[in-house]
């Protein structure tokens, strides 16, 4: 699995675990949180305080991720990539714990339950702003609609006869490259509800160890690199 496809992974998992443990918070990206936010204030759902307290989080995140690239200007791509994926993995790591403290029954109003949810916030945060921040080739990782949209499109023009050959062959690359994303998000959504209904919130351990992985796998690319310089 390469890296695109593990953080595909990383972030369905995630986000579905703190789905069904935070009251329906989606902890990956930002438009669910405001489709639940409109329902709870109509009366509908609950937990309306720990999705909104997920937007400054979030936005924490990303500003962080943004002072570590830009404010210490890594040497190289794999560089930074290895600091936000450290960054996340300690981020989630306190998600695990602080969940893990919350002990069998709570309540979303409770603020050890909004600022569990707002470490998860924040590192799902980081992940969405590192493909912006660190110049990488690989396909959006946290949302799928723009994967699923662009597949439909490319598998429509691959089965057009009207459309040109070398047109096709982008079409055909393009999904390649997609289409493994989307399924990880897929399997990692699913694994991350079974996780937690087995382990709970130590289930994000899983997560924090591909991020660890990933973390290591950069900084020995980035030595290489640097050894092929010098």
């Amino acid at each position: 699995m390469n890296d695109d496809n593990l953080l595909s992974a990383t972030a369905g998992y995630v986000d579905t675990l703190s789905f069904v443990s935070l009251f329906g918070l989606f902890t990956a990206h930002v438009t669910g949180n405001f489709v639940l936010i409109g329902a709870g204030v109509a009366g509908y759902g609950q937990g309306v305080f720990i999705k909104l307290m997920a937007f400054p989080a979030f936005i924490f995140g990303v500003a962080l991720s943004s002072f570590i690239i830009r404010g210490r200007n890594p040497e190289t791509p794999m560089r930074g990539a290895c600091l936000l994926y450290s960054v996340q993995a300690v981020l989630l790591l306190a998600f695990c714990f602080a969940g893990v403290k919350l002990g069998p029954k709570f309540n979303p109003e409770n603020w050890a339950v909004v600022l569990c949810g707002m470490f998860g916030a924040t590192a799902m945060g980081v992940q969405n702003a590192h493909s912006r921040l660190v110049a990488r080739p690989g396909v959006p990782n946290t949302v799928m609609t723009g994967n699923v949209t662009q597949v439909i499109l490319d598998a429509l023009d691959l089965c057009s006869p009207r459309v040109a050959v070398n047109a096709k062959a982008v079409a055909r690359t393009r999904v390649t490259k997609m289409l493994p994303a989307i399924v990880a998000f897929g399997l990692g959504a699913t694994a991350g509800a079974l996780a937690y209904r087995n382990f709970g919130f130590w289930a994000l351990l899983l997560p924090v160890i591909g991020l660890a992985w990933l973390g290591v796998q950069a900084w020995m690319h980035r030595n290489a690199l640097v050894k092929l310089a010098s």
